[in-house]
């Protein structure tokens, strides 16, 4: 039988009849099929969409060439919430966590990640005709959207900008469309989102960072040795090849792979 990357869906009523036992990758292999849990974005698809008719994303086609490669079925598994899918991987309701996933400490504490998968770091937008914001004085007399109980509100507390110019009642997903409207004059979000929004709306402009870099990557039970060390060995071989780059202008735009360079530098 021929094995391939093909998409399947694994609904949450069948959740509760997969194994909570430790599966590594000869286990995962011996099934045939490699888990992967994410959460579906449906307005942030680059990197993973679950349309069966088509799939596609970053992470999805990077993980279906290491399936091809391990002879294994890409079963996406759908999670309700970003808080859901760690608790899902410890309890073996997916073998891999994936789709724009961060690397945390917090998270760290819990399971292990394989090395990074895309680049990434907290950056200011602003929108055209508005100013590009270059310094933390700067951002500190803006209007600046954040979420109210998320990362990014802490990000922007810690950067000091005062109580009086924060608008934190911007919804989840809402920051790019509060520069639209002119709600806000600024917004602190990852830099993979404001690639996406600078290729839908040429008024997006990126200015200063906003923290150190950070890493994208796959999360594996901590009990899954074999399996991340073949992800590490296999991402670190595709990252060095032409077909990474061309998957990040795919799904990024012909910027982002200066951008993301520039993302890893002190500046």
């Amino acid at each position: 039988m021929r094995h391939g990357p093909t998409l399947g869906f694994v609904m949450p009523a069948l959740l509760a009849t997969l194994p909570a036992s430790a599966q590594d990758l000869p286990e995962l292999k011996a099934r045939g099929a490699l888990r992967l849990l994410a959460v579906p974005v449906p307005d942030f698809p680059q990197f993973l969409s679950v349309q069966k008719e088509k799939p596609s994303g970053f992470d999805y086609e990077v993980l279906s060439g290491f399936c091809r490669l391990q002879r294994l079925e890409l079963q996406v598994v759908a999670v309700e919430s970003w808080g859901g899918l760690v608790p899902a991987l410890r309890e073996g309701k997916g073998d891999l966590i994936a789709g724009g996933f961060r690397v945390t400490p917090s998270r760290r504490d819990l399971i292990d990640f394989s090395v990074e998968a895309f680049p990434s770091r907290r950056v200011v937008m602003s929108r055209a005709p508005h100013r590009v914001v270059r310094t933390i004085d700067e951002l500190r007399s803006e209007r600046v959207g954040t979420i109210r109980g998320s990362a990014l509100a802490e990000l922007v507390a810690s950067l000091g900008v005062p109580p009086r110019n924060v608008d934190d009642g911007v919804p989840p997903g809402g920051l790019v469309a509060a520069l639209r409207s002119g709600r806000v004059t600024a917004a602190i979000d990852g830099v993979e989102v404001a690639l996406v929004a600078a290729q839908e709306d040429a008024g997006i402009q990126l200015g200063m960072w906003a923290g150190p870099p950070e890493s994208l990557a796959y999360g594996v039970r901590k009990d899954s040795p074999r399996l991340r060390q073949e992800l590490d060995t296999y991402l670190g071989n595709f990252r060095r090849t032409l077909s990474w780059n061309r998957l990040v202008v795919k799904y990024f735009g012909a910027a982002a792979p200066e951008v993301l360079k520039k993302s890893r530098g002190t500046e």
